[in-house]
């Protein structure tokens, strides 16, 4: 009996040990964490994502026909206005060659005609003969068949030679330099045909040029953002190939209008590059650029996710009293940039915030 009664004072005590075991478990484990508030710097941004672009590209195209039978400059090369980029050599077909030369032949014979007329009126002006009509009808046509002529050589010149130099026209076989410029691409090589630049047809492209000295940064930025910008706004231009390198900008253009894009709709602006600080741009290179909205400096800080936002209005939770579940309470928020959020009433520099564990997935 005594035994039996051991045995269950035992069991009682190892039982009410238990107990207070397991209390005061729940007591040093309240199931959550604390985040104090801190000072800090919150930013609002605009994302815009895009590529460092040259101000402005110049595409050179020739306006001869022929093959490419000299190529003077390579990709990377500075070149100022009025040096040669390519020569270029005619290739007419036979049926070109033949043409001119038959327009030059047959224009020839009509300004010898139009001239002995000419010839002919004049004398018989000189004597009183002929009337003053008929000479100035003789004048014209010599005048308007020599006009043929020279375009008909002209034209002949150009299919041979490539080169027309002239009172009225200067065309040559060396193109040149546009502007002054760095050389981005090129388009051909030597032994390449190449179509002429003319009112009816686009022309090849020789070469790419553009004044690397001028770059900016060419992107987009989603409709959601586009209504906080304004053109003035300083922006940090980060290098996808460069991740050390932050850029400073100032947005200069915005399109006042959308394109969409995989379902987006977006709309395009620039960023004109303030200081680089001694890193080498390139054309093409990816980039971001945080377009900073607005900016305030030593306030208050918490985690947005921390935050509960109902109504209108904004709560937090805060630690009760020992042994008690956290208490609700609401504050006022200014400023955010995703992460943290401006408090300006309703905390204190240090304050405790609750933070929830993440709720599992059953």
């Amino acid at each position: 009996m005594r035994k039996v009664a051991l045995i269950l004072s035992v069991l009682i005590v190892s039982g009410l040990g238990a107990a207070a075991y397991s209390r005061s478990l729940k007591t040093a484990d309240p199931g959550f964490k604390t985040v104090l508030v801190t000072r800090g710097e919150v930013v609002e941004k605009a994302l815009a994502v895009g590529a460092i672009r040259p101000d402005q590209e110049i595409s050179v195209k020739s306006k001869i026909s022929g093959i490419v039978r000299k190529t003077y400059r390579e990709v990377g090369d500075y070149v100022h206005a009025g040096e040669p980029l390519f020569e270029i050599q005619p290739d007419p077909t036979p049926l070109e060659l033949t043409e001119a030369r038959r327009e030059v032949e047959s224009t020839t014979n009509a300004w010898d005609q139009a001239k002995r007329k000419f010839d002919r009126q004049d004398a018989l002006r000189k004597q009183g003969i002929t009337s003053s009509q008929d000479w100035d009808t003789a004048q014209r046509d010599l005048q308007e068949t020599e006009s043929r002529l020279g375009l008909a050589r002209e034209k002949l010149a150009l299919v041979e030679k490539g080169r027309i130099k002239s009172d009225r026209l200067n065309v040559e076989s060396i193109i040149r330099a546009p502007v002054s410029g760095t050389v981005l691409e090129l388009a051909v090589h030597e032994g390449d045909p190449v179509v002429p630049l003319t009112s009816y047809q686009s022309g090849t492209a020789l070469a790419v040029m553009a004044d690397m000295k001028t770059l900016l940064f060419k992107g987009t930025v989603d409709e959601i953002d586009v209504g906080k910008l304004t053109e003035g706004l300083p922006a940090k231009i980060k290098i996808g190939a460069l991740p050390e390198a932050v850029i400073e900008g100032r947005l200069s253009k915005i399109s006042p209008k959308s394109k969409t894009s995989e379902g987006a709709t977006l709309f395009d602006v620039e960023i004109a590059i303030v200081a680089s600080k001694g890193v080498v741009l390139r054309a093409g290179y990816s980039a971001n650029a945080d377009i900073v909205v607005k900016e305030k400096k030593d306030v208050l800080l918490i985690p947005e996710r921390l935050v509960k936002f109902e109504g209108g209005k904004a709560t937090i939770e805060v630690p009760g009293e020992a042994g008690k579940e956290p208490l609700k309470k609401e504050i006022k928020y200014g400023l955010s940039d995703g992460m943290n959020v401006e408090v300006t009433d309703g905390l204190k520099e240090k304050d405790a915030v609750v933070e929830r564990p993440p709720k599992k997935i059953e």
